[in-house]
């Protein structure tokens, strides 16, 4: 696991992304998932440069099942943008590191669009 990148699971998440402080991004992904092994090193790359202002997380939706499920993570790489418990934006598929840095940008400034 990258440097600043936290590994979440479902006994984890209620704590490490719905009780966090500030916005939390969560990865959902699975080992055999190429898209998902593709998306991994720009997310690193968020993580590193967004450290102290947003937590990036990772889910293994094989391992954790019942997080996926409940938000109805059906296609993944699902990177979800969650902020005082609730999902505010969210990127489906590999998207380029500009594709974050401007969606988590947004948010930070308070001005984030809907459907992003």
């Amino acid at each position: 696991m990258a440097e600043h990148i936290k590994e979440v699971t479902d006994a984890t998440f209620e704590q490490e992304v719905l009780k966090a402080e500030g916005p939390v991004l969560v990865d959902f992904w699975a080992p055999w998932c190429g898209p998902c092994r593709m998306v991994g090193p720009v997310l690193e790359k968020v993580a590193a440069q967004y450290a102290g202002k947003v937590t990036v997380t990772k889910m293994n939706v094989d391992d954790n099942q019942k997080t996926a499920m409940q938000y109805g993570i059906r296609s993944i790489p699902t990177v979800a943008l969650f902020r005082g418990g609730e999902v505010v934006d969210g990127v489906l598929g590999a998207a380029p590191a500009q594709h974050f840095s401007k969606m988590l940008d947004d948010h930070l400034a308070g001005v984030a669009p809907k459907g992003h």
